[in-house]
């Protein structure tokens, strides 16, 4: 079953388009990443399916009772202070706020799902610590029991990784594969392509090229295939090279690759 689904989207600010004729769906189970060049609309698309920024254009349909607020969602790590002056425990409760109503204090079932939380990312140990001062890695998994909280359904993820040495970023892709088979939906930003597809069922690309679909049809088609060169990269953007080409962008109201396998 589609919990989300988008047509004919159309994404942008200040009355700029940015991207438009966006068309995809996210079924229940499903582990979606995002890729595509800097300053492609990965992160606005993110903040459209949250409600942060609305479309300039197209639907956004949410079903089997999904609302935007049981949604959990990590940000990247520059749009959360590091030097953020709460305890662990404080943080990961924070995200049970949208199960308050209109009580004002966080009752027996927010603490007890806060615990639950941090034994999952496995940082009880780390609950009466103060935020600022964990590793890199460690508040990671403070912010993505955070958004457990406030989720049973879809965790959305914008770079979970970035700025974490080699160990921490393998302990956190392991933890979001692991709630991936717990049955919660990921949707998830990235910039290491490898990663996402080692880890996801479906492969939303977005910039000069669109593509929808599941991982093995990404890996054939002409961005798949360029985005995983080992040398197209320079500085987190793909660096076009003669005789490098995406294949043609997307026809309106249809996305490069469909849903074939």
């Amino acid at each position: 079953m589609a919990l989300i689904t988008a047509r004919d989207l159309a994404l942008g600010y200040d009355s700029r388009t940015i991207l438009e004729h966006l068309n995809f769906t996210v079924d229940a189970g499903d582990y979606l990443c995002i890729v595509g060049e800097n300053g492609s609309g990965k992160t606005t698309l993110m903040k459209t399916l949250l409600g942060l920024v609305e479309p300039t254009g197209g639907t956004i349909e949410f079903a089997d009772g999904l609302r935007r607020d049981e949604i959990g969602y990590l940000p990247q790590t520059t749009e959360f202070q590091k030097d953020f002056p709460a305890s662990v425990r404080e943080i990961v409760l924070s995200g049970c706020q949208s199960r308050l109503g209109l009580r004002p204090f966080y009752g027996k079932a927010e603490r007890k799902l806060a615990e639950e939380n941090m034994d999952r990312m496995e940082i009880r140990d780390l609950a009466d610590r103060c935020y600022s001062e964990l590793s890199g890695g460690q508040m990671q998994r403070v912010l993505l029991a955070r958004a457990l909280c406030a989720t049973r359904k879809v965790l959305l993820l914008d770079e979970p990784v970035a700025g974490l040495d080699p160990n921490a970023t393998n302990v956190m892709y392991d933890r979001i594969a692991e709630l991936n088979r717990s049955g919660i939906t990921i949707i998830m930003i990235t910039h290491d392509v490898r990663a996402a597809v080692r880890y996801a069922t479906h492969v939303l690309h977005v910039g000069s090229s669109v593509f929808f679909g599941k991982r093995d049809a990404y890996l054939r088609s002409g961005a798949g295939r360029f985005f995983l060169r080992e040398d197209a990269w320079d500085f987190g953007t793909p660096v076009r090279r003669e005789g490098w080409s995406f294949e043609a962008p997307a026809r309106s109201g249809a996305a490069e690759g469909g849903d074939a396998e």
